[in-house]
């Protein structure tokens, strides 16, 4: 594993710090941002307060690497102009290449201003410097809506497309479209989707906004519609999927899908880059938020401001389309290169009420799982992390004998009182008498777990007890079943780089 990303020491003693996330050492982080191949390099700019640990003042942070293991903290590339169109905020948008350019899209935030004009910027090296466009590309909000923010620009021929996230005062959720054949002139179209709250499976709907809006081509005509489903009163709440056929003025979609079953992903964001054969890979990032004592997502942090971070990126997934029309993630194939150690292989059938020791194992670590579920649906197969000596402290990820569904339950997690418990769920894992595949990656407060048919659980946990971590096998209900497992030992990323220069210090202008 190479070990040469310069992305700071931690400058804290929390130990939930990630170690294979990277991230700025201190201070607040949520949306990815600008995400972009570009000179050989894989660009991630991000939502970044370089001041403090809540969601204000922010600017863009900027990573890049050029195998998605080496990464590289540059400066700060966007900061607020004071009294300028972005002077409360540069917030999320994306970016492309251009002709040699790297130019980015963002929302500009003022706070007396209800919507967010989409403006730009771009950079003639490499990212390391931006120079802001002085006028706005889009000039007002369209009548009829009450929330626009977050454009999604992409190459389509020889004309460029843009998506802005919307809500609609008729109740509908949006995505509203731009043409342009220079990146400078824009037209809009109208609405590329717009839809009424619909439910979602395990609850909750896609809401009456739609936040940080992407599109994915997939083949042909076909593709996905990424949206970060944004509730007037709440604020943000989860992500959803719609698959179908782009017409060019709209989308014919159907139901939407949920992107992922867990409860700390939010606002994912997509970079179309060469698959060394002659098309398109598209990976994905999102925001993992902090599962704390905040009452709500970005809302005041005791503990936060306790140890002095809150927030990390995922790490990349690779997005494909079925056949079926459903999205499949699974991480992105260069994290294989992550593994330092096999820890253990195990193949061991378990009965109820005598869970196995399987392996011991650090803070950071990548698992691949076979979990049994009995003919009889009176047995399935589970894994139990202990995070204290004393065994008083666990996560539980494991099958539900009656549904097949895969179940990660936290309120064991932590002994933390302020740490966020609860119980999710990916439905129909595993039908009976069949088995669910899984591989899940932990990073210290992290758990990124995928299912083999693609489908996804992200979440926070807070282990109060210092690793080395025990992990045990399982069965739920009466009977038997089969595990399998293999589990290797992730190498920190932690190199010899500084944080980003001072918001005083960008080269933004």
């Amino acid at each position: 594993m190479p070990h040469d990303a310069s992305i700071g020491d931690p400058g804290t003693a929390d130990p939930h710090f990630p170690g294979i996330h990277p991230r700025p050492p201190r201070h607040w982080v949520n949306d990815p941002n600008g995400l972009v191949f570009h000179d050989g390099h894989y660009h991630v700019f991000f939502q970044y307060n370089p001041h403090g640990t809540e969601h204000a003042r922010i600017h863009w942070g900027h990573y890049r690497s050029p195998d998605l293991l080496r990464w590289e903290m540059l400066p700060i590339a966007l900061a607020p102009t004071p009294g300028g169109e972005d002077a409360d905020g540069v917030w999320s948008g994306n970016a492309v290449s251009a002709g040699g350019d790297l130019v980015a899209f963002y929302s500009a935030r003022r706070e007396e201003r209800w919507w967010q004009p989409v403006t730009s910027a771009v950079s003639r090296d490499g990212g390391r410097t931006f120079t802001k466009h002085p006028h706005r590309l889009i000039h007002e909000a369209p009548t009829g809506t009450r929330m626009f923010r977050d454009p999604f620009v992409w190459r389509d021929g020889e004309q460029w497309r843009m998506l802005v996230g919307s809500a609609l005062e008729d109740g509908r959720g949006a995505a509203w479209q731009y043409v342009s054949d220079d990146l400078e002139h824009w037209r809009g179209t109208g609405p590329f989707l717009a839809r009424p709250p619909e439910a979602l499976p395990g609850g909750g709907d896609t809401e009456e906004g739609w936040e940080c809006v992407q599109y994915a081509a997939f083949d042909g005509r076909y593709g996905a519609l990424l949206i970060s489903a944004w509730d007037p009163v709440d604020g943000a709440a989860h992500t959803a999927v719609y698959t179908g056929r782009d017409e060019g003025a709209d989308f014919k979609a159907g139901a939407p899908q949920l992107l992922d079953h867990g409860p700390d992903f939010y606002a994912p964001a997509l970079l179309p880059a060469p698959d060394g054969a002659g098309g398109t890979r598209w990976l994905m990032w999102a925001w993992s938020w902090e599962a704390r004592d905040a009452e709500r997502v970005g809302a005041h942090s005791a503990w936060t401001e306790e140890v002095g971070w809150a927030g990390l990126l995922t790490l990349p997934r690779e997005l494909t389309m079925g056949p079926d029309g459903h999205v499949r993630q699974r991480p992105a194939r260069e994290l294989d290169a992550m593994r330092e150690e096999r820890i253990a292989t195990v193949q061991t059938s378990v009965a109820s009420g005598e869970p196995r020791d399987v392996a011991v194992t650090g803070a950071a670590f990548d698992l691949r799982a076979r979990l049994e579920r009995s003919p009889d649906r009176s047995a399935a197969a589970g894994l139990r992390l202990y995070t204290t000596a004393d065994r008083s402290e666990h996560l539980d990820l494991g099958l539900d004998p009656a549904t097949g569904d895969l179940v990660a339950n936290r309120d064991r997690a932590s002994l933390e009182s302020r740490a966020q418990g609860g119980t999710w769920r990916i439905p129909q894992a595993a039908a009976p008498g069949t088995s669910a595949e899984l591989r899940v990656i932990v990073d210290h407060s992290v758990a990124e777990v995928f299912l083999d048919d693609g489908r996804t659980l992200t979440l926070r946990f807070y282990p109060t007890g210092p690793a080395p971590w025990r992990l045990q096998a399982t069965t739920a209900g009466r009977g038997e079943a089969h595990v399998e497992a293999d589990l290797w030992s992730l190498a920190p990323l932690h190199g010899a780089g500084a944080e980003a220069t001072r918001p005083d210090e960008s080269t933004a202008v």
